[in-house]
């Protein structure tokens, strides 16, 4: 079961959570961050480091965001990895 960046991230595209991440298994959207969940391990790093609170275990992500799982899978098959901090977008 794969980690799933939510809603939250939409429009501020923070990457604290990119560094910790040790599969690399984050991609760069337009406007936000996609987990790979291929790639992703369940290790839980990257949501401590989360600073608007949009990553949650796939099994746990709130009713309403419930599409972003299969967002995530479709748009890290299309979008590339990204691994180094970058500036957000807000």
């Amino acid at each position: 079961m794969a980690y799933v960046v939510t809603a939250p991230c939409f429009g501020c595209k923070y990457t604290d959570c990119v560094v910790v991440c040790p599969k690399e298994c984050f991609h760069e959207g337009e406007k936000m961050l996609y987990i790979d969940p291929v790639e992703c391990v369940d290790c839980d790093a990257c949501v401590c480091e989360c600073p608007v609170e949009a990553i949650f275990p796939e099994w746990d992500v709130p009713a309403q965001w419930r599409e972003f799982i299969q967002l995530n899978a479709q748009m890290a098959a299309v979008t590339p990895s990204i691994t180094e901090k970058k500036e957000p977008l807000v």
